[in-house]
């Protein structure tokens, strides 16, 4: 059984010209804010968890159907502790989405599966950005201001999965391109990646790379939209 983790880096998120390290100060600074913030952040975790499960299943895997992971409601995707995190520290995560590549034999399969939720946000992005630029709504009113935040959110979701570091889903995609030698070596740091991560992201060494990978999904969804 194999489990595809989101991990929400919301502290990275620049609103308003100054960084948020809490969704929870936000609500009692600025209740309006935080709800044009929260309702797309949890919507666009659900669609990049449910994009696993869906992709997988559509592989053969019933897995995450059999556990109820193929749905919308938000209480089948919220980790508790994670919610906490992500309210009072700025950074948390989902549910794994249960995976079982017993199901799933080939390169190709894990790599669909693991970038599912990556092209799912990217997807949400471009649809915000796309009603951005057909309905042309005040940039301070709270329709902008939503699709703003949709579209800033989901960019940087998918972003900040593609980092190839377990658990995060580029590592995944990256396993699928590695020999299985490299691949194994490479699922061993899968029990330290989160602290792995965390420490890079207090020290600030994943901010290159996570804005390389921010300019990679801007740039595609520009030229979509041209």
């Amino acid at each position: 059984m194999q489990a595809l983790t989101t991990l929400c880096l919301q502290a990275q998120f620049y609103l308003q010209g100054e960084k948020i390290l809490g969704l929870i100060n936000l609500l009692f600074r600025d209740p309006l804010t935080f709800f044009l913030i929260a309702i797309p952040l949890l919507y666009s975790i659900i669609f990049h968890e449910l994009a696993h499960g869906w992709v997988a299943w559509k592989l053969g895997d019933p897995t995450a159907g059999n556990a109820g992971r193929l749905t919308l409601n938000p209480l089948s995707h919220l980790d508790p502790i994670g919610t906490l995190m992500l309210l009072f520290v700025g950074f948390g995560w989902a549910k794994p989405v249960p995976i079982n590549m017993g199901y799933i034999r080939t390169r190709s399969g894990l790599i669909m599966v693991a970038s599912a939720g990556i092209v799912a946000n990217m997807i949400l992005a471009f649809i915000s950005v796309l009603l951005i630029k057909l309905l042309a709504p005040e940039s301070s009113s709270s329709f902008g201001l939503l699709l703003y935040y949709m579209m800033q959110i989901n960019i940087m979701l998918a972003a900040f999965n593609l980092i190839p570091i377990p658990p995060l889903d580029g590592s995944k995609i990256l396993t699928g391109f590695l020999s299985q030698q490299a691949g194994y070596l490479l699922s061993r740091l899968e029990p330290y990646g989160f602290f792995i991560i965390v420490g890079l992201l207090y020290l600030g060494a994943l901010d290159p790379v996570i804005r390389f990978f921010r300019w990679i999904i801007m740039t595609i969804i520009g030229l979509l939209l041209f």
